[in-house]
């Protein structure tokens, strides 16, 4: 087998293996927003153990790139690719850190943990998702209209989380006795913009792998 028809076969592993993991992070946040909208303790729980498996991937797409560089030692494109591939694995993993922290919330939350702030928790979740899911699709498909609409996007989940924090702030002044409740929404949206956040650092390492460029947003 030649030397470049051995790099395509490493190259093609290693780019099914990232795009499992990022699907099985995807479900996380989506199982994690499930959870914290419908105060389901179970399904909360079991994301911690997906997380477990999104931890084995990011080690494994390590080493595969790291034998690609050390023993194919590609250039230009192919450089850019494998190395994107290792740095994107980063926020991948944080998806999953962060959705597992979700789970974990509300898991713990006493009955009526949402303390009827569902409306705009909500559209925090399905934005954040969106992103995820574009953002993916946009390193995936090479598709940079994709990858901009994530980083548009994620103004409005910054401005929902400061209409979040603000209902928050108000609920604790109606009644003290609602603080703990409201501190455990606060760091639920807070794990929902940081999502958001890695999902436009993928959208920017998406850009980058086409243009070779690297710019923050």
């Amino acid at each position: 087998m030649s030397t470049r028809k051995l790099f395509e076969q490493e190259l093609d592993a290693l780019k099914t293996e990232l795009v499992e993991m990022c699907r099985l992070t995807e479900q996380m946040i989506s199982d994690a927003v499930s959870a914290l909208i419908n105060h389901d303790r179970e399904l909360g729980k079991s994301i911690g153990q997906a997380d477990k498996r999104v931890d084995e991937y990011e080690m494994d797409i390590e080493r595969k790139c790291m034998h690609i560089l050390l023993r194919q030692q590609p250039v230009a494109k192919d450089f850019r690719e494998v190395s994107v591939a290792l740095k994107v694995i980063t926020d991948i993993e944080r998806f999953g850190d962060q959705a597992s922290d979700i789970g974990d919330l509300v898991y713990t939350m006493p009955e009526g943990g949402c303390c009827g702030l569902q409306t705009h928790i909500a559209a925090m979740g399905e934005l954040t998702l969106k992103m995820v899911r574009k953002s993916v699709d946009s390193l995936i498909e090479n598709d940079q209209a994709l990858a901009d609409e994530v980083i548009r996007m994620d103004d409005e989940v910054d401005a929902l989380f400061v209409t979040v924090k603000q209902e928050l702030i108000n609920l604790i002044a109606q009644d003290g006795k609602n603080g703990d409740r409201a501190i455990e929404m606060m760091m639920a949206a807070k794990y929902l913009e940081r999502i958001g956040d890695h999902a436009v650092n993928l959208a920017e390492w998406s850009k980058y792998n086409e243009t070779g460029v690297h710019l923050k947003f």
